[in-house]
């Protein structure tokens, strides 16, 4: 089922492409002096900001649309969530040992991507009672 992209949508989407995006570019190419002031492993930033990069391009794809199908942004917001639990245990884990300034910024990003996905979710629910 297709829904039509609403401005609130679009907007949320795009935050989320522009949010994602910078904090992509940071990890990867910041990873070697990330790593030492968050006390978070070197490859674990590198890669974490890899695998961003084709989630940044489905957000890019998505947001310009008209219409789009409702499964498409139910995997994007699954993502966010998934990528909430995934921080948070991350901390909880035991198998990184960051500083407070590391646990912030887990934390922060987190509850960015948690903001995502519950603005996303509202623009999918606006958009499909539409």
């Amino acid at each position: 089922m297709s829904i039509s992209v609403s401005p609130f949508l679009r907007n949320a989407l795009i935050a989320d492409t522009l949010a994602t995006g910078a904090t992509a570019i940071i990890m990867v190419a910041g990873a070697g002096l990330l790593g030492p002031l968050l006390g978070l492993p070197q490859g674990l930033l590198f890669w974490a900001g890899v695998a961003l990069v084709p989630f940044v391009a489905l957000l890019l794809v998505t947001a310009r649309r008209q219409t789009v199908s409702r499964l498409v942004l139910i995997d994007i917001i699954a993502i966010n969530v998934l990528w909430v639990v995934a921080s948070f245990g991350l901390l909880i884990s035991g198998s990184v040992a960051p500083n407070v300034l590391g646990i912030a910024f887990v934390t922060a990003q987190a509850l960015t991507v948690a903001l995502f996905a519950e603005l996303q979710f509202v623009g999918l629910r606006r958009s499909a009672a539409a």
